[in-house]
């Protein structure tokens, strides 16, 4: 498969626009067919204070779309028989034990613990924040969290997890679906498991095995020339440098961190993480590295949250036409979608911008990364896949 020549010119000439306009500072593009390069394409700056320009190997601050990957890291555990899906978390973290619901202005008891099931759904409870009390809590942990972060000591997966746990609930666990700190605790699951940090699992058993040499929880010395900044709305119609530190992440990314998020914490490149894309469309393998089985990767990308929580779901007004399962969104019905698109297709987005779609019918790969505060999945990032997929 080949893209037109038409569809590259257009293609080129909206990531510039995107540039021109001050929505971006730049960006680099990477469409796979079969796991066959078809598409790469760069533009921009990643230091616009420097003048250094986007390049292949730029570093990029994954923020969401490291969900995916530990969403993996769990079923690699799955696989194994260490854990299954209704185990309760309180089994591996005791700061889930007796937990409380806050429902109309008071704390009530779970009526069932919080399971893993439920966390890789994002059905759990657990929130980001909010004006309720579960997210002022949750926000009031997070300031915590950041007031330690550079101090002789900060707090660690695990302690965090605890923590969270002992955060009141949104709602009871299963009653629906709402984004939050799932993924955070099954990195310290993980930990807890394996016996080993959750970034040394990782290593080991997914980015080791694919050859992702340059994702990890911060960046070396000798790769820091390679890290995107990070810019974010002026308010004059510009971008303005962005360097705080956001989710217990320390922005800097410039040193081995005690908190090993598994929501927000990883940074990539490009090349990097079209290995996990190409993975996952290759049922599990790559290069002859099987890291999951063919029926595992299955229930990973389906969607399978239940009605209930769909309604939930559905209140992301731009996703509609899709579903969630195991931290991605899953495309369900193309008609509604406000995308291109096709029935069955799945990925995740970050904070900060960057984004994968793998589209199995068509066995293409969409990989987009930037580094624009409160990006998610931008009008550029729509534009560009609309793009590509109209050409199929």
């Amino acid at each position: 498969m080949l893209l037109s020549a038409t569809a590259v010119s257009q293609i080129k000439a909206t990531l510039k626009a995107g540039i021109a306009s001050g929505e971006i500072a730049g960006g680099n593009l990477l469409v796979l067919h079969k796991g066959e390069e078809i598409l790469y394409h760069e533009d921009g700056l990643a230091d616009r204070e420097k003048d250094i320009p986007i390049a292949r190997d730029s570093i990029f601050r994954l923020y969401s779309m490291t969900k995916p990957m530990t969403a993996t890291a769990v079923m690699i555990l799955l696989e194994r028989g260490q854990l299954e899906l209704f185990d309760p978390v309180s089994r591996f973290l005791p700061g889930f034990k007796n937990q409380s619901v806050a429902e109309d202005g008071r704390l009530v008891p779970v009526k069932r613990d919080v399971t893993v099931h439920d966390l890789l759904h994002m059905v759990s409870g657990l929130v980001y924040g909010g004006h309720h009390q579960a997210g002022r809590e949750t926000e009031q942990l997070f300031q915590e969290i950041d007031r330690k972060l550079l101090s002789d000591e900060p707090m660690g997966t695990v302690e965090i997890a605890n923590r969270l746990g002992r955060c009141p609930l949104s709602f009871q666990p299963g009653a629906t679906w709402e984004y939050g700190t799932s993924a955070d605790v099954l990195g310290a699951i993980v930990e807890v498991v394996s016996g080993m940090r959750f970034g040394e699992f990782l290593q080991k058993e997914l980015f080791g095995p694919l050859g992702m040499q340059d994702t990890g929880f911060w960046v070396p010395d000798e790769k820091r020339g390679r890290l995107a900044k990070t810019y974010g709305d002026d308010g004059n119609g510009g971008l303005t440098l962005y360097t705080g530190d956001h989710l217990g992440i320390n922005h800097q990314a410039n040193h081995a961190p005690a908190y090993e998020s598994g929501g927000a914490g990883l940074l990539s490149t490009i090349d990097d993480s079209a290995k996990f894309a190409t993975m996952l469309l290759n049922k599990g393998s790559l290069n002859g590295m099987q890291i999951l089985r063919p029926r595992t990767v299955e229930y990973l990308t389906t969607a399978t949250i239940n009605a209930r929580q769909q309604a939930g779901f559905d209140n992301w007004y731009s996703l509609l036409g899709h579903s969630y399962g195991n931290m991605m969104r899953i495309m369900t019905d193309k008609t509604k979608a406000g995308i291109l698109g096709g029935t069955g297709e799945y990925g995740w987005d970050g904070w900060l911008g960057a984004y994968f779609a793998n589209l199995p019918q068509e066995e293409l790969s969409f990989l987009f990364m930037v580094q624009k505060k409160d990006a998610g999945t931008l009008p550029v990032t729509r534009k560009m896949r609309n793009i590509v997929l109209s050409t199929l």
